[in-house]
């Protein structure tokens, strides 16, 4: 199952006054392709509330200023799968040039129990047939 990049739209509300995209909306454009890779692998009826995500940590590298004309794409990747938890990993390019890169640790979360719980079978087989691909 290879995966597209996710294409992101830059919108004008995403632009600073400096004119390039505010480094808070990074986190919005790394949620999007999770929930873009999410759909792919697991599709679009997957019970959220029972067998979730919550996440943990986030971390960006910011290394060209993206600006509102560029037209980004979002890869995802997955670098480690615990019981409960994993990493995914982005990279946010422009015409193939690297502009930005960042993680996330997820954890498994029922939201109904209000707790952690571990990795259910199909998405840790779904994570894996990702990080076997790359």
């Amino acid at each position: 199952m290879k995966i597209e990049p996710a294409k992101i739209q830059v919108r004008f509300s995403d632009v600073d006054a400096l004119g390039h995209v505010n480094n808070a909306v990074y986190l919005n454009y790394f949620e999007f392709a999770r929930i873009h890779y999410f759909n792919a692998m697991l599709g679009t009826e997957w019970d959220w509330d029972s067998d979730g995500l919550i996440l943990l940590k986030n971390e960006v590298q910011y290394l060209k200023p993206l600006l509102l004309n560029d037209n980004p794409e979002v890869r995802v990747y997955v670098t480690a799968i615990g019981n409960k938890s994993f990493t995914m990993s982005y990279d946010l390019t422009v015409n193939g040039i690297l502009y930005c890169k960042g993680s996330s640790v997820l954890v498994g979360y029922d939201n109904k129990e209000k707790c952690s719980i571990e990795l259910s079978p199909t998405m840790r087989l779904s994570l894996e047939r990702l990080k076997a691909e790359q």
